[in-house]
């Protein structure tokens, strides 16, 4: 058991130093050289060095410190510690990389947001892909949801806080850069889903068996806003009837579930299905009846 855990803890580290080491050069020789900016706590940091003149590292070193203080604070020790690694690791490492001055692209602005959104993502989802966090502005959203807005989902959160934050370089530096902002942030996020999901469907079935079936209905319900089924089942080994939840929705919700459930029940099991298509009503499902279809009278 011990060496399938030090195993775990070997491959950890070395996804998480290999994804801050990527994120970090495509911040450091892309996104900074060509003016660029992005949302979360990277844009922000920006802001404030062309406000300033503060150097954005030193910035981003602050926020992730008051972010995971807060965290500590509001949700306890165990989300705290989730991301105490990542504030402390990706800020050094940012340093390094800042001072190593690599140019990777110059006096390109869309070739700069498309390798930037490339690179950028596939480090992000690497440092994802083994369910850590960099504390950033999707915990702030959280905060915010929990705290104050729990009739909004984290993700509309997450994202009004991003628009905000590209919304304010625009006023900073000029339209333009935040039209790049957008573009970025696009590619970025298709990015992460591609590193943790692959070339797979667009819409997955997630299927849920669990000793705490209400809070996760909630949570898919509420939070995701996305339907939910549950059916009686009855194990072959044990002969004992459960509930079991199944919800079809993006691969990127999937793992926000399973994040979720792995918080408040780490013995629940969880199956991810690939859907080729989805027809019904739903984000992301095609319509039954197309209009450019001929119906048979």
């Amino acid at each position: 058991m011990k060496k399938r855990d030090y195993k775990k803890l070997a491959i950890d580290g070395l996804y998480i130093i290999l994804g801050c080491m990527i994120l970090a050069f495509a911040i450091t020789a892309i996104l900074k050289p060509n003016g660029l900016t992005t949302g979360g706590v990277t844009g922000f940091s920006f802001i404030i060095d062309k406000m300033f003149g503060i150097n954005y590292t030193y910035i981003y070193y602050l926020v992730s410190t008051i972010i995971l203080t807060i965290t500590w604070i509001v949700f306890g020790k165990r989300e705290g510690m989730k991301i105490l690694l990542l504030s402390i690791l990706f800020p050094s490492i940012l340093v390094l990389f800042e001072n190593l001055s690599i140019q990777f692209i110059e006096n390109d602005t869309i070739l700069a947001s498309i390798y930037y959104g490339i690179l950028g993502g596939a480090g992000c989802g690497l440092i994802l892909k083994r369910g850590y966090s960099f504390g950033g502005t999707d915990t702030i959203a959280k905060m915010l949801h929990y705290k104050l807005f729990p009739f909004i989902s984290i993700s509309q959160i997450l994202l009004g806080i991003d628009v905000v934050i590209i919304a304010v370089s625009g006023l900073i530096y000029d339209r333009n850069v935040a039209l790049y902002g957008i573009l970025t942030q696009i590619i970025f996020i298709k990015a992460i889903d591609l590193v943790l999901f692959g070339f797979g469907s667009k819409n997955v079935k997630i299927e849920i068996i669990s000793n705490e079936n209400d809070l996760i209905i909630e949570y898919i319900l509420n939070s995701l806003k996305r339907g939910i089924s549950s059916y009686e089942i009855q194990g072959g080994y044990t002969n004992i009837k459960r509930q079991k939840i199944a919800c079809v929705c993006s691969p990127r919700e999937a793992m926000l579930v399973k994040m979720f459930i792995a918080k408040i029940d780490s013995d629940a099991f969880v199956d991810v299905i690939p859907v080729v298509s989805v027809w019904g009503k739903g984000m992301g499902f095609e319509s039954l009846l197309d209009e450019s279809m001929v119906l048979p009278k």
